[in-house]
């Protein structure tokens, strides 16, 4: 595994990742995050998902081509692969994303494995919001989840 810090407006991002894909995204990397010992500092291994964040930030990219290789259930990866089909710049309720995997009683199973998101932003676990249209629960904070919704042209109800 390898892993970088990259500076973003929403503060310090860790990124790791190995010949998979990217693994984690932690968006509070000005909290101490505990490095795996066997984890190695990137030299140019994470250059391209640093790229496109930045490109993401600067408002220049609206779609992630990067390889992700987050770890989770079966379930949870189903939800994540859901996720990434949610367009920028649009929302969706839980009760959306239940319908979305075929499984509608699911609601809070599902705002379970959207909070356990380990490759946020990538994986655009911001985007889905309360059936009331307002922000719920974020791992990385309400405030985080406001600046990355108003950055895609989001407007909350």
């Amino acid at each position: 595994m390898f892993f970088r810090y990259l500076p973003s407006p929403l503060g310090p991002l860790l990124l790791v990742g190995d010949e998979q894909g990217l693994r984690l995204l932690h968006m509070d990397a000005a909290q101490p995050w505990e490095l795996a010992a066997d984890w190695l500092p990137a030299s140019n291994q994470l250059d391209d998902v640093a790229r496109q964040l930045d490109e993401y930030f600067a408002r220049k990219r609206e779609t992630f081509e990067v390889r992700v290789a987050p770890r989770g259930t079966p379930f949870q990866r189903e939800v994540w692969q859901a996720l990434q089909r949610i367009p920028y710049g649009t929302t969706c309720s839980y009760g959306e994303l239940a319908r979305a995997i075929g499984n509608p009683k699911s609601v809070r199973a599902v705002g379970t494995a959207n909070g356990a998101n380990p490759i946020a932003i990538v994986i655009p676990c911001h985007r889905v919001i309360g059936s009331n249209g307002t922000l719920t629960g974020f791992a990385g904070g309400i405030e985080r989840k406001q600046i990355l919704l108003e950055l895609e042209g989001t407007w909350l109800i």
